[in-house]
């Protein structure tokens, strides 16, 4: 179980799209405003662990058009979210940001988000410790991984707010943001590749 533990861990903790998208929408918005999101993220990575475990994420992806369609919409959507971020600083935007994301935003960010089923796929696949019973063994797994999942999120909607109450520079705060939305989308693009 220790492994498995520290695993979940460092995967967590390592920037994604969830993580750096909250911290973006903490930064941009504030801690209040990202609390539906980061509840929408929480549930749909709980949904994408649940495709994962019962198999329907590779049934899915196994079907080439429907991976490839998957692919562009993720990173379409990744691509608006991001922009969306990193224009909340800026009076002028060719995204209207007045309102941030709320939580069907963060629950279909993590649906399609590449990065959330190569974790689940790899922490529910590997890291056997109960090999005798699977079942007992997939929700203690899933214990772990909210028990660590949510502080860390809200660890990362923290250091976005607390960004935002610093009362940056307009100028910095928007290159914050850029360099938010920036990081997300190459850490989608990283996973894309694999």
């Amino acid at each position: 179980m220790g492994p498995f533990t520290l695993a979940a861990l460092l995967l967590m903790v390592t920037p994604g799209p969830g993580v750096l998208s909250v911290a973006g929408v903490g930064s941009g918005f504030g801690f209040r405003a990202g609390l539906p999101y980061l509840w929408g993220l929480w549930l749909g990575n709980f949904l994408v662990g649940i495709a994962v475990v019962t198999g329907l994420a590779a049934i899915v992806f196994s079907v080439n058009y429907l991976r490839e369609f998957l692919l562009f919409a993720s990173a379409g959507y990744l691509i608006y979210l991001a922009t969306k971020i990193a224009m909340s600083g800026r009076k002028i935007a060719f995204i209207l940001s007045e309102k941030p994301p709320g939580f069907f935003a963060g629950v279909s960010l993590q649906m399609i988000n590449p990065k959330a089923y190569v974790v689940n796929t790899t922490l529910f696949t590997g890291f056997a410790f109960l090999p005798d019973s699977l079942l007992q063994e997939t929700l203690i797994k899933f214990v772990i991984l909210n028990a660590l999942w949510i502080p860390i999120h809200f660890a990362w909607l923290t250091t976005g707010t607390a960004l935002k109450k610093l009362s940056l520079d307009e100028r910095v705060q928007r290159a914050i943001n850029v360099t938010m939305a920036f990081l997300m989308i190459v850490v989608v693009a990283m996973a894309a590749m694999t």
